[in-house]
């Protein structure tokens, strides 16, 4: 019978045991080492096996998710540091100094800014500068930086000690209204020339990093540009992994084998109000997370005043105690004096005790104040050369710091440092001699801290500019040297503005007809990126997949289920479609990534990335903020449109409102084309605005259907009226000389249902209807509010829509597939009377008719409306809308 007291099952014990006799002897050998030496001896003789078995060829064992509590690179196993430590250690002390000065000296008119973060973290950012971080200016894109964003006072720090901001733009830190400030944070789109990429809105850097990481090998892959060297490095801060974005993607990384990507998180165990981990430990967790994703793993958390510590523990006690500490009990060391670290860190048991009591008071509070490997730039080197020397997989770095450090005891691991702005008189004091800076009492006096830096022609100044010189530029750094791409042949647009003849498709697929061709172009086909996330087959494009290709880094090794159909599942390592699966966030990343390579790599990409519509903006709103901050161009289509077209799909499917949000970005141009014809004019008009001569910094929101419809040939003279967003499409038939008029506007696929209305209205009211398409009420909106500014400048300026609309008899009513308040922005600067109709509220699952029958948008459900217009205006009896509800059964 079974042993009623065997430990349970495990997976081992599927497999038959070739020598029980030998286990049991393992066993047993454990067994005696915990009786003898204790469970600890024990597990590190585990540890020790697993870790050789590991390097052993043929051996397969998966690796530990966590290790001990110290650095993985002993101090022993450094390598040289190649540079002049004394004078980095100056230039870092002149960067922490100026990067607190203008903080301080903004805190006059109440800005503020934040301290602590770089000087947490000042050695981390400037080993990079002085060793790896890789310019512009060779032959090659250079490295690409994603860097803190409250850590943004030292980067400006940097520039001016490197003679690229001067002490004015210092003093203009977060003061921008009059065009020559400096940002709060790394925003490209304010300062072009010095940041590359957004990362304050936290959580998108590291998701944005990765997928950055992954676009470098796509561009490499397909042959496009040489990205070999291009490391990409992201910092990012522990409190930061809290996001659910920051960890979004690791697992792709891992996956992908991403070793041209190194993250960078700085341990300084808290978050903006407080410890990160407050019981527990913020590195051990997110060691274990980044080696489940498959990362390479380096910790760097002790400085070499603790290796005096590690030779006395020969067994194991004092790295047993740093694990078992929580987070928040280290941040209240680091404020203690020496008695309390003795007695409540080396009086835990006899071991500990006797370590301790060689050690001094003053020893004592260098380890726990001060000595952080994220503080020593001998280790900080040895950490980042791990990085980049490792290869098949990227890098995670577990920097340990002191948040506030040089910032004096006011400052450092206090809850409240992120939300102190500025330093006092005698902190300043305290931190020069810290810093055994050359600043006298007398340039204090004032109470204005000045800026300070040294010579031109120091040793200072000389070093900082050789090791730019030799890393090819100063960084970071965002440089445009793209040229504009040509003009795709006119024969690609001509089709969809000929119109289907007798066939009927849906916007989705003509919009997919048409990049298709464009994909064919001799001169910029190529450079096209179709980004979808997972459901290409939904919007038709599976007739891509055998030509293009799905890009995979590992090309295809396996025999797909539909290799014997015409459209199979094709992967390739050249592949053109960035098929994401199921992510959002993921395919916005990539989006971002191909829509900013103009200004990153120099090479212009096309990317369109298309998605159900209703969990695009919705969902990534922020990444598209960032994407405009970035300065991203391309095309954004928001497929399966509209809150009643999505048949059956119910609630969260049925999209009503992503024209409002996609209104708010004001670099997206947002379009909601009724024909095909339209969706050719606007792509046109996209590709020379993006990537023509004059390019701007643009990307276009495209809303299109999944309902088939005949489309028409596109009428003599529309195209200026399609970019501007309003243009008359038809005109009513005239029952009678007298019949009323009113004028129906309509985007997207309300235009048929203002067709159908406008026959009815004749056919059974004796109401005349002209039809305007309307493909964006947005850019109608901005024209008006351009126009409302110029005039307040004396300018006689009338909106568009004004003008389109003037003279027009009768109300408009406008209709659309979204909520009233998409075309009641351009209500105010409509002559007529308004009226809006439209699907507020949350979608439903049942029949395109019957749901448009519950959002009272059908086309009986429009006559209806527009009777009740009419007889407000005395046009109409008023029982007439009686009768016509009776007659459509409303």
């Amino acid at each position: 019978m079974p042993d009623p007291v065997r430990l349970p099952y495990s997976q081992l014990d599927q497999l038959p045991d070739r020598d029980p006799e030998e286990t049991a002897e393992w066993r047993e050998s454990l067994d005696a080492v915990t009786k003898a030496a204790g469970p600890h001896r024990a597990a590190y003789l585990m540890r020790r096996a697993l870790e050789h078995t590991a390097r052993t060829e043929g051996t397969a064992l998966p690796s530990l998710l966590e290790t001990d509590y110290v650095n993985t690179i002993p101090t022993s196993a450094e390598p040289d540091f190649p540079g002049d430590e004394a004078l980095e250690a100056r230039i870092t002390a002149w960067n922490r100094w100026n990067a607190a000065a203008m903080v301080t000296r903004g805190a006059r008119y109440g800005l503020g800014g934040h301290i602590a973060t770089f000087a947490s973290a000042a050695w981390l950012y400037e080993t990079g500068f002085q060793h790896f971080f890789r310019g512009k200016e060779g032959t090659d894109s250079g490295d690409q930086l994603y860097l803190q964003g409250h850590a943004s006072p030292g980067i400006y720090a940097r520039a001016f000690l490197d003679g690229r901001l001067t002490e004015e733009q210092l003093d203009h830190f977060r003061q921008e209204a009059g065009g020559a400030g400096l940002p709060s944070y790394p925003h490209p789109r304010r300062l072009p020339w010095l940041w590359e990429f957004p990362t304050v809105s936290m959580g998108l850097g590291p998701l944005s990093a990765i997928y950055q990481a992954r676009f470098n090998r796509y561009l490499h892959h397909r042959g496009i540009k040489d990205t070999s060297r291009s490391r990409i490095w992201a910092f990012l801060g522990d409190g930061e992994m809290d996001e659910p974005e920051s960890t979004a993607a690791l697992a792709l990384a891992g996956r992908e084998g991403l070793d041209n990507l190194t993250f960078v998180i700085n341990c300084n165990l808290q978050r903006l109000d407080g410890p990160v981990r407050p019981n527990f430990k913020i590195v051990q967790e997110l060691e274990a997370q980044f080696r489940a994703a498959g990362w390479n793993v380096v910790k760097s958390l002790w400085g070499r005043a603790w290796d005096e510590v590690f030779a006395q523990d020969t067994d194991g006690a004092v790295v047993r105690r740093l694990r078992e500490v929580p987070d928040a009990q280290f941040q209240t060391y680091a404020t203690r004096d020496a008695a309390y670290l003795r007695d409540h860190f080396f009086g835990a048991d006899a071991a500990l005790q006797a370590i301790g009591r060689t050690l001094s008071d003053a020893k004592l509070l260098e380890l726990f104040q001060t000595s952080r490997a994220g503080h020593e730039p001998r280790k900080v080197y040895a950490a980042y050369r791990a990085a980049v020397e490792h290869k098949g997989a990227p890098t995670v770095i577990l920097a340990q710091t002191v948040k506030g450090y040089t910032l004096g005891t006011g400052f450092e691991s206090r809850n409240a440092n992120h939300q102190m702005k500025k330093l006092t008189g005698e902190e300043f004091r305290t931190m020069r001699d810290l810093l055994e800076l050359p600043i006298p009492d007398s340039a204090l006096a004032d109470g204005l801290v000045p800026y300070w830096r040294p010579a031109e022609d120091s040793p200072e100044m000389r070093y900082l500019r050789e090791r730019r010189a030799a890393l090819d530029g100063p960084a970071p750094a965002r440089k445009v040297v793209a040229k504009p791409l040509p003009m795709p042949a006119d024969k690609s647009f001509d089709a969809l503005k000929k119109g289907s003849g007798n066939q009927e498709i849906a916007t989705t697929m003509a919009f997919v007809r048409l990049v298709k061709d464009l994909m064919r172009d001799k001169e910029t086909g190529r450079r096209w990126v179709p980004v979808v996330p997972d459901e290409a087959r939904t919007f038709g494009m599976e007739s891509l997949f055998p030509s293009a290709g799905l890009y995979s880094p590992m090309g295809q090794t396996y025999d797909p289920v539909d290799r014997d159909q015409l459209l199979y599942y094709k992967e390739a390592k050249n592949g053109q479609i960035l098929n994401e699966g199921i992510t959002e966030a993921g395919s916005l990343a990539d989006f971002t990534a191909a829509a900013t390579s103009y200004a990153t790599h120099g090479e212009p990409m096309i990317p369109f990335y298309i998605f159900y519509s209703m969990f695009g903006w919705q969902r990534t709103a922020d990444q598209f903020w960032a994407l405009a901050d970035q300065l991203g161009r391309g095309f954004v289509i928001g497929a399966t449109a509209g809150r009643t077209t999505m048949t059956g799909e119910g609630l969260q499917h049925a999209d009503g409102h992503s024209h409002l949000i996609a209104s708010t970005n004001p670099a997206a141009l947002s379009y909601d084309p009724a024909f095909a014809y339209e969706v050719a004019v606007i792509v046109k008009e996209g590709l020379r605005r993006m990537y023509g001569p004059d390019a701007e910094d643009v990307f276009y929101y495209l809303t299109v259907y999944n309902e088939t419809k005949v489309q028409p040939a596109m009428p003599e003279g529309v195209e200026e009226g399609i970019l501007k967003g309003l243009y008359r499409y038809q005109e009513g038939p005239r029952p009678q000389a007298d019949s009323p008029r009113v004028q129906l506007l309509a985007s997207g696929t309300a235009i048929h249902w203002v067709l159908e209305a406008q026959r009815l209205l004749a056919a059974d009211w004796g109401v005349a209807a002209d039809i305007w398409s309307a493909p964006s009420w947005t850019e109608l909106r901005r024209d008006a509010l351009e126009c409302d500014a110029a005039r307040l400048d004396g300018e006689d300026r009338i909106p568009y829509v004004t003008r389109a609309l003037s003279g027009a008899p009768g109300p408009v009513v406008a209709v659309s597939d979204w909520m009233r308040a998409v075309p009641d922005q351009i209500a105010p600067w409509v002559e007529q009377d308004w009226v809006s109709i439209g699907t507020d509220g949350f979608g439903l699952s049942d029949t395109r008719d019957a749901a448009r029958r519950h959002f009272g948008v059908d086309p009986q459900s429009v006559v209806v409306q527009t009777l009740a217009a009419l007889a407000r205006r005395g046009e109409v009896k008023p029982e007439t809308v009686k009768e016509a509800r009776e007659r459509y059964g409303l």
